[in-house]
C-alpha cells in the first residue's frame, strides 16, 4: 500500500504498548478516562504488552500513583506551567510529541468534550487513523491488530475498524459505555517525567472561564432515571414522570424522539447519539426500545419498562415490565411509593425487597 509522499515512513513493529489519556478533572482523574485505563488493561493483556497512561496539565504529577492504582504500568506525565491552561491544539502537540517519542501501538481517549476535540489534532500530527466513539474492541488473533467496534448506520450495521500501516492507531470512546476499574493499591509502576516540546504560540488566548449552572444533576451519574419517550404524546407527560422522579430521588431524561419533538434537552437524552448511562434502576416509559436507545442503557442493571403496546420490542430489554396507560401506572407507583416512604416498616420491607431484587439480577 503507498502513502502520501510527505508523510513519515514507519515502521509498525516498532510500536508496542497500548496508551489511555486521562483527562484531569477539578484536580481528579475523570471516571472517564479511567474506563478508558479499563480497556486498555484488557487489550494489553490479550497482546502481552505495558499499559501507558498520560497525564498532561500543571500540579498533575501528584495523580500518577493513582494511574498506576487503575491499572497503569507506565504513566507519562507532562507537568509544565504551559499546560496550566487546556488549549485543544496545545495538548494534541503534546500528546503527538510523546506518540512520537515513546511510540505506542494504540492510543485510547475518552469521547468527552474536550477529548472529541483535540484527539483529531493528534491524529492529523502524526499522519494515522482514527476511530470515533468506539463500543467496543477486539484484538485480531491473526494479525494481533486491535479493531475499533462501532455501530454505524443508525446502529443498523456494527463496523470493525482496523487501521492499516500507522501507529498509533487511535480510538475515542464514550463515557460509561465501559467500566471504571478496580482500584487495587498494591499494584506498581513506572512514573516517567516527560517535557515535550511545542510551540508556544497556540494562537488562541483564554480571556475566562465560568461553568455553565445545572438545573439538574448530570443523567449520566444519576443511579435512577425516569425516562419518556413518543409514547408520553407530549411535553405534558414529563410533568408526572418529574414528580415520579423526585418521589424516588432520580432524575429525568428522554429517548431521541422525546428530544426532537422538543419535550426535553439534549443534554438528558439517552441513546447513540446522546449520552450512555449506568443508572441501577431505569424506568422506560412510552419508550419502544429502538436499537439506538438500548445502546444508550445497555449498562443499566434494571431496567422496567411501561408501555401500552405489548408488541413495543422494549418488553424484549427490560427485567420487568408494565402494559398499560403510563398516565395511570406512574401516579400509581407515585402513590404506592409515597406510602412505603410514610411507614418505616414498609420502608424496611420495601429496602429488604430492593436487596431481594439486585441479589436476584446478580444471580445470587
Amino acid at each position: 500500500m503507498s502513502i502520501c509522499s510527505e508523510w513519515d515512513r514507519i515502521n509498525p513493529e516498532e510500536y508496542v504498548g497500548v496508551w489511555a489519556y486521562l483527562e484531569v478533572e477539578d484536580g481528579s482523574l475523570s471516571e472517564a478516562g479511567l474506563q478508558m485505563l479499563g480497556v486498555a488493561r484488557l487489550l494489553a493483556s490479550q497482546k502481552d504488552t505495558y499499559v501507558g497512561a498520560v497525564l498532561i496539565g500543571r500540579g498533575v504529577s501528584s495523580l500518577a500513583r493513582e494511574a498506576i492504582y487503575y491499572g497503569a504500568d507506565r504513566v507519562y506525565v507532562a507537568d509544565d506551567e504551559r499546560f496550566e491552561k487546556y488549549y485543544p491544539t496545545l495538548y494534541g502537540e503534546a500528546l503527538a510529541y510523546l506518540a512520537k517519542e515513546y511510540k505506542p501501538e494504540a492510543l485510547l481517549v475518552a469521547g468527552t468534550m474536550r477529548g472529541r476535540e483535540f484527539t483529531p489534532y493528534v491524529a492529523n500530527i502524526l499522519k494515522t487513523g482514527i476511530t470515533a466513539d468506539c463500543t467496543s474492541f477486539e484484538v485480531d488473533s491473526a494479525a494481533k491488530d486491535i479493531l475499533g467496534v462501532r455501530p454505524t448506520f443508525g446502529a443498523y450495521l456494527i463496523a470493525h475498524i482496523r487501521t492499516l500501516n500507522r501507529r498509533p492507531a487511535i480510538f475515542t470512546a464514550r463515557p460509561n459505555v465501559f467500566p471504571t476499574p478496580q482500584k487495587d493499591l498494591a499494584r506498581e509502576g513506572e512514573i516517567i517525567p516527560t517535557n515535550p516540546k511545542v510551540v508556544d504560540a497556540v494562537g488562541v488566548k483564554l480571556l475566562g472561564r465560568s461553568r455553565f449552572g445545572r438545573g439538574a444533576a448530570p443523567i449520566e451519574k444519576a443511579k435512577i432515571l425516569v425516562s419518556g419517550g413518543k409514547g408520553l404524546g407530549g411535553k405534558e407527560g414529563f410533568t408526572i414522570l418529574e414528580e415520579f422522579a423526585k418521589v424516588i430521588g432520580g432524575e429525568v431524561s428522554g429517548s431521541r424522539k422525546a428530544v426532537d419533538a422538543g419535550w426535553i434537552t439534549h443534554d438528558r437524552q439517552v441513546g447513540q447519539t446522546g449520552k450512555a448511562v449506568r443508572a441501577d434502576l431505569y424506568f422506560a416509559v412510552g419508550i419502544s426500545g429502538a436499537v439506538q436507545h438500548l445502546f444508550g442503557i445497555r449498562e443499566v442493571r434494571c431496567v422496567v419498562a411501561i408501555n401500552k403496546d405489548p408488541d413495543a420490542p422494549i418488553f424484549d430489554n427490560c427485567d420487568y415490565g408494565l402494559v398499560g396507560d403510563y398516565t395511570e401506572i406512574v401516579p400509581a407507583l407515585i402513590k404506592a411509593v409515597k406510602k412505603i416512604k410514610a411507614s418505616p416498616q414498609l420502608i424496611t420491607n420495601f429496602v429488604n425487597l430492593n436487596i431481594n431484587v439486585v441479589n436476584l439480577i446478580k444471580g445470587n
